[in-house]
C-alpha cells in the first residue's frame, strides 16, 4: 500500500508519501507545496491542487490520509483549511484514491504516544519510525509523514479485526 499523507495548509501545505504494509512501512518521498499568501485565494487553492496532483502523477498512491479540520482560534484561518481540505478531498474523490481522515490528537497520539505532544516530538519520532538520518523539514513535511504513519497503523487494525471476524462462525 503506498499512502500520500497530506498537511493542509494554504501558504505552505506538508505532503509525504510512505509505503509498506500493515507495520512495515518506509518513506518514499516528502515535501511541501508553497503558495504565495499575497496571491488571491482561489490561486492559492489551484496551485494547491496542481501540486498535489502532480505528486499523486509522481508516486500513485492508493490511499489520501488526511488531516481532519479543527478547532482554530482565528475563525478565518479555520474556514480556508476546511477550503483547502475540500479540495484535497475533491483530488483524491477525482482521481478514485481512497480516503481516510484522523483528528490531529489521534495522529500525535498514535505517532508520538501522547495526543498533545509538540511539534518537534513528532519530528523526532517520525525521524525513528522511518529510519531517516535526519529529522524531516520542514515540519509541515513531517506532519504529512505523521498523518501517512497513522493510516498504517489504523489500517492495519481495522483490517486485523475485520479478518478475526471473518473466522468467528
Amino acid at each position: 500500500m503506498r499512502v500520500l499523507g497530506i498537511d493542509p495548509g494554504s501558504e505552505t501545505l506538508g505532503w509525504g508519501i510512505v509505503d509498506g504494509s500493515g507495520l512495515k512501512y518506509a518513506v518514499v518521498e516528502f515535501g511541501v507545496v508553497k503558495s504565495n499568501p499575497r496571491d488571491a485565494f482561489a490561486k492559492r487553492l489551484a496551485n494547491i491542487y496542481e501540486g498535489v496532483s502532480a505528486v499523486i502523477d509522481s508516486f500513485q498512491p492508493d490511499v489520501v490520509s488526511i488531516e481532519e479540520a479543527f478547532y482554530a482560534v482565528n475563525a478565518g484561518v479555520a474556514i480556508k483549511l476546511g477550503q483547502v481540505r475540500g479540495v484535497m478531498l475533491l483530488l483524491a474523490e477525482q482521481r478514485g484514491l481512497e480516503i481516510a481522515e484522523y483528528a490531529p490528537r489521534l495522529i500525535k497520539q498514535t505517532v508520538v504516544g501522547y495526543g498533545a505532544a509538540e511539534k518537534r516530538q513528532v519530528q523526532e519520532m517520525v525521524k525513528m519510525l522511518l529510519r531517516l538520518k535526519d529529522i524531516p523539514k520542514p515540519h509541515d513535511a513531517a506532519d504529512a509523514l505523521a498523518i501517512a504513519i497513522c493510516h498504517f497503523h489504523h489500517a492495519g487494525m481495522k483490517s486485523r479485526i475485520e479478518k478475526s471476524l471473518r473466522k468467528i462462525p
